[in-house]
């Protein structure tokens, strides 16, 4: 299955948060594609790119959890033990994040 838009752009530089089909995205996605990609515009309007590993969103320092600021990955609320840190300054609003390498 392959992007049913333009060509890819391949060195196009990714833009988030961007919205595609009404929600916003703060990372690669792996929608009606092989593998991520991420929008090149702000909304999505068809210039896309392959995510590289560059491109994958980066850990926001410092961010808000409950009622803590965070200055580096943290365990805290996470069942399996895993370090997880925020892609915004402020994880109890936006709610989006990854796994810290």
């Amino acid at each position: 299955e392959t992007m049913p838009y333009f060509p890819e752009i391949k060195d196009g530089k990714c833009f988030f948060p961007f919205r595609y089909k009404d929600s916003l995205f703060y990372d690669c996605v792996k929608f009606k594609a092989k593998h991520k990609w991420c929008s090149l515009t702000e909304n999505f309007e068809g210039y896309w790119k392959y995510c590289s590993e560059n491109d994958f969103a980066k850990c926001v320092f410092p961010f808000w959890f409950r009622r803590t600021i965070y200055w580096g990955c943290t365990d805290d609320s996470e069942a399996f033990g895993k370090r997880w840190c925020s892609l915004t300054q402020n994880f109890n609003i936006q709610k989006v994040w990854r796994y810290c390498d």
